[in-house]
């Protein structure tokens, strides 16, 4: 026996008002279904024997037309004619997405929006939000009787196959409407408050990554100089510095979350995915990394610039998604909006950028200590990839940028040259950051206003979807 929420009824939607409304519709009312049944089952008013669900609304279209109004765009259309659906969830954050994606299959399509009830449940965990811990409130007898009452989290549905171009459809099913499905964007959801201590609603359009509490530090600063100036909003940062999480997120918000958040991601490309994988899902409009790297050509000085053009990717943790042998392209707008930002920052114009700043292959790796490597192997290998600097986050946040269609660039300051002697050491190192952080991040900053700008149908390139592509963003 399932004891589910009241009906009701699909809706072919003709305006995407209608279809966000809809959706927003189903989806609180099977949350607060489950949040009032969770509660009478903590109070021990739930039969043992009784099945409680809920499922999260699903958006489909038909169609016999594979067109789009303008063929400048990377998004907003299906590749061929059929039926495509996706589960939907968190209306609460994604409103204004799910408005702008079914407004650009309206115009593209004409046809209208089939929003209803899926078959896929809402798992408890995610029904009752990011700050609530389930097994905190519950005895050791109701955590037994809890997946035999409620559905729980099925890994099985949460994959990437999507997004990494590996799915499928069977026989009979439709195909997808969006890279992630929606139980996999709540797994998201809560991850972000786990590794960031931050609500994902905080989360803006526009992120910075950065490896050094140096950067953060200095953000905090202009943010709080900028917090309510200049059209933005409030800053908001962990609300007990002396216990931050694993990787602290800060926000200087802006309306419609064009904004910047800067995340410290710490070091290696483990923690680069891990934070990737997660906000990929929020959709940001444009992803940097800020950080340091070993110069690896003796023309270098320290502090100057590295704006990376292409990745050698030896950091080897997204092989199995995104196989090493896959290109990752430099995207035009990024690297302009970089370069520019460089030049005004530092006070330079047309070729003399050159003088702070070269463009050229980073090399990511996931050895801290590869300097101990044997230098005639590694030697060999960096000459022949024409590298010209080594950091172990760079080549990670790129690739699953492009694996997540999310725009991605990466701006490096040389810190140490251990090739040629410059080794990184303690007061050099601090040294260094005080003359380099702040201007390092001006030009960061300077760089998402650039971006901001532009309207984001032109930031969100064709260089990043494939043949076969998902119709939103």
């Amino acid at each position: 026996m399932v004891k589910t929420p009241d009906i009701i009824p699909p809706i072919s939607a003709e305006t995407p008002e209608e279809a966000v409304e809809q959706a927003a519709k189903i989806y609180n009312a099977h949350v607060e279904f489950l949040r009032d049944q969770f509660q009478a089952f903590v109070d021990g008013k739930v039969e043992k024997k009784k099945r409680i669900r809920a499922c999260y609304p699903y958006a489909r279209i038909a169609t016999k037309y594979a067109r789009r109004a303008d063929t400048r765009l990377s998004y907003g259309f299906a590749p061929r004619p059929g039926v495509y659906s996706t589960t939907l969830t968190r209306p609460d954050i994604f409103d204004h997405y799910y408005l702008q994606q079914f407004e650009n299959l309206l115009q593209n399509h004409d046809v209208p929006i089939e929003i209803g009830v899926s078959d896929t449940p809402i798992p408890i965990h995610f029904a009752l939000g990011e700050g609530f811990y389930l097994e905190g409130d519950l005895g050791d007898e109701q955590l037994q009787d809890l997946v035999d009452i409620f559905d729980v989290p099925d890994l099985d549905i949460m994959d990437d196959e999507i997004a990494n171009a590996t799915y499928v459809p069977m026989a009979g099913e439709d195909e997808p409407l969006a890279l992630f499905t929606a139980p996999r964007v709540d797994l998201s959801l809560q991850r972000l408050k786990h590794y960031c201590g931050m609500p994902a609603h905080n989360f803006q359009n526009y992120v910075i990554f950065t490896n050094y509490q140096f950067y953060i530090d200095e953000f905090i600063k202009i943010g709080q100089e900028k917090a309510e100036k200049d059209g933005f909003g409030a800053f908001i940062q962990p609300d007990d510095p002396t216990r931050l999480p694993q990787m602290p997120a800060y926000h200087l918000t802006r309306e419609g979350g064009a904004g910047v958040t800067m995340v410290n991601i710490g070091v290696g490309p483990s923690n680069a995915k891990t934070i990737t994988d997660h906000i990929a899902v929020l959709r940001p409009h444009a992803w940097l990394m800020l950080g340091h790297c070993a110069g690896l050509r003796n023309s270098q000085n320290l502090g100057d610039y590295v704006l990376a053009h292409g990745y050698l990717r030896e950091d080897h943790i997204l092989d199995a998604d995104l196989p090493p042998s896959i290109p990752i392209p430099a995207l035009a707008e990024i690297q302009q909006a970089l370069e520019q930002a460089v030049g005004e920052i530092c006070g330079y114009e047309g070729y003399d950028v050159k003088k702070v700043m070269r463009t050229g292959t980073v090399a990511t790796t996931d050895d801290r200590n590869w300097e101990l490597r044997s230098s005639i192997g590694q030697n060999k290998r960096l000459s022949q990839s024409r590298a010209i600097a080594m950091d172990m986050e760079s080549g990670t946040i790129a690739a699953n940028g492009f694996r997540f269609r999310v725009p991605y660039g990466t701006l490096l300051c040389v810190s140490d040259k251990p090739l040629h002697g410059q080794l990184k050491l303690p007061g050099m190192a601090n040294t260094f950051y005080r003359q380099r952080v702040d201007q390092h991040l001006q030009i960061g900053l300077r760089t998402m206003e650039l971006l901001r700008d532009l309207d984001p149908k032109k930031l969100h390139s064709r260089k990043l979807r494939s043949f076969n592509e998902v119709a939103f963003q």
